[in-house]
Formats: C-alpha cells, sequence, structure tokens
C-alpha cells in the first residue's frame, strides 16, 4: 500500500501568507493529507454528492456574494450544514468582509477559518502547486543530484565510483549542486520528478580521503540548489572491456522512476576519462534531443543510412 504523507496548516499558512480569523488548536497539529482543493459552490447550494471533507474549502468573490444575497435563516442553513461536514480549513480570498454566520459556525464546529488578499485563482494555483510538492509520492534513491545547464542530472552508481568527486568537478565549473549521497526523488505530477536533498544532508559532500564538506561554505551559494527537476539519469560503472557500450546514440534509453520514463546514459569510467566534461555535453546534447534534433541522426542520414527515430513526444 502506497504511503500516504502529510502537511501541517502552519506550513501551509507560512508558504501562502494566510491571516487567520479563527483557529482551533495548534496549526501545527491540524495536517493535512489531501492535495485537492474545492471551491463549495454547489455545497453552499444545498448538493454534498461526492463532497470531500478531507479537501480545503476556497471562498471567493462568487461563494461570498451568493451568500450575502440569500436570506438570513437560509444563509445559516445552508452555511451550517457546509460547516457542519468539517472540512480541515476553510479559506476566504480578496480579503472580502467575513460573514459573521461563516465565523460562528467554525467555532461551534472547531473548524480553521482563515483570509488570503490574494485573488481565488491565484491563491488557488499557489496552493496547489504547494500541496503538490508536500504530499507527492516519493522514494529516496542513493545517487547524486546535479544541475548542468540546467538540467538536472542524477548520478548513479556502485560506491566507490566517483560520483562525489565528479559532482565538485562540475561545482567548480559553475555548476550546481543539489544532494549527495540520498537524493528525494518525489513525482509532483504524471510526467515531472523533482529531486532534492534530505534537510540534515543538505549541501554536505562526502570525499574519500578528505571527509564531509560544506559545498555551500567552500563554493559559495551559487554553488548550490535546493530542488530541480529530475531531466535524466546517468549510471556510472566501472569499464568493462567485454560489454560493448553505445557510440552513436541512435537510440535513447530509459529507465522508470515513479512510475515516469526517464532518459538515461550509461557512461564507463576508467583512468583517464574527464568525467565532467563528458556530463556537460551529455547535460547539452539532452536538451538538443527534447528540442527535436539528433546528432547521430543527422549523420546517418547525410551518409546516406536510413535511422529509425526514437526520440520522446
Amino acid at each position: 500500500m502506497a504511503k500516504s504523507f502529510t502537511v501541517s496548516l502552519e506550513d501551509i499558512i507560512k508558504e501562502t501568507a494566510l491571516e487567520t480569523a479563527f483557529m482551533p488548536a495548534k496549526p501545527d497539529e491540524i495536517l493535512i493529507a489531501s492535495g485537492e482543493v474545492n471551491r463549495p459552490g454547489l455545497q453552499l447550494g444545498g448538493y454534498f454528492d461526492y463532497f470531500d471533507s478531507t479537501r480545503i474549502q476556497v471562498l471567493g468573490k462568487s461563494e461570498i456574494g451568493y451568500l450575502n444575497a440569500l436570506d438570513k435563516a437560509t444563509r445559516n442553513n445552508r452555511i451550517d450544514d457546509f460547516v457542519s461536514r468539517c472540512p480541515p480549513a476553510i479559506i476566504v480570498c480578496r480579503n472580502l468582509d467575513m460573514i459573521p454566520e461563516l465565523k460562528e459556525c467554525c467555532v461551534k464546529y472547531g473548524v480553521p477559518l482563515l483570509c488570503s488578499q490574494d485573488t481565488t485563482s491565484s491563491f488557488m494555483a499557489a496552493l496547489i502547486a504547494y500541496l503538490n510538492v508536500q504530499l507527492a509520492p516519493r522514494i529516496t534513491r542513493h545517487g547524486v543530484f546535479v544541475e548542468v545547464y540546467g538540467e538536472g542530472l542524477l548520478l548513479i552508481g556502485d560506491s566507490g565510483v566517483g560520483k562525489s568527486e565528479t559532482a565538485i568537478e562540475l561545482v567548480k565549473r559553475g555548476h550546481r549542486l543539489i544532494a549527495d549521497d540520498a537524493v528525494e526523488i518525489r513525482r509532483v505530477s504524471s510526467k515531472t520528478l523533482v529531486g532534492s536533498a534530505p534537510d540534515n544532508i543538505r549541501h554536505f559532500i562526502e570525499l574519500r580521503g578528505i571527509g564531509i564538506v560544506n559545498a555551500r561554505r567552500i563554493f559559495g551559494m551559487g554553488s548550490v540548489k535546493i530542488t530541480e527537476k529530475i531531466d535524466m539519469v546517468i549510471q556510472l560503472e566501472q569499464w568493462d572491456t567485454n560489454k560493448v557500450y553505445d557510440r552513436m546514440g541512435l537510440d535513447n534509453e530509459f529507465t522508470e522512476i515513479l512510475n515516469i520514463r526517464v532518459p538515461m546514459l550509461t557512461i564507463p569510467v576508467k583512468p583517464g576519462r574527464n568525467l565532467a566534461i563528458i556530463i556537460e555535453v551529455a547535460a547539452m546534447n539532452n536538451r538538443q534531443k527534447k528540442m527535436g534534433y539528433n546528432a547521430a541522426q543527422e549523420l546517418m542520414h547525410n551518409l546516406g543510412m536510413d535511422a529509425v527515430s526514437d526520440l520522446p513526444k
């Protein structure tokens, strides 16, 4: 069974700059488990089929205007029926005047009531994006994650193959370290994986013979980054003389992480190979492929040979 994650209401308040109208308990103890957000127009009209009480409820100009247009008795009944379902939080946008009956019912049923100065659409977009990241399915992989020319590259391979040393060389060349040793990977959408470092090891990197160093303190703030999209996986392995390595790059290889296909390269390691430069070229070549250009296919075409395109759609 897939593990579920939660985010505290306190973190949401800080992230979206919410103001508190009523809080029944400490916000760090109120946990949100659903990444979905709801505008309860139908519910305020009395229709509760398919209503999900685990979603944060957002009220905008339309909902507040509708409630204000009702007579007092009807408004009281509609609000009471809605708040009695005990959603995790109710948020009023646009800094609209608070309806007294709404606050009274939130106090009655112990439902947090919050306010935002943002427009409803802007606030919901920011909230959903934040919830998608915080509640996303995730795994932790052993490897090194770096950003090279804007491409997020996940370096994997056996311990001692040179992942961390390569990352340091890339950082010295102006690129950025995101995670060393443990990479936390989140599936934030049906097509996107995002990688980051666990909080307790962020910016630290291990170099055998030297020990643990802090990349941010040695190379500066520009050498590190908190998170990045995973664009490619690069497998580093010791050179095997009995193995045939791809020399053309006609076929695109993929690996699957959290049910998402990610382009993958296997780069053999042996003395004398400058892995940092090779990885820089791999990053730029991957960008070209995403833009529809494949150098190997052009060469085959120039030679009058047919090549089967396997570019990602």
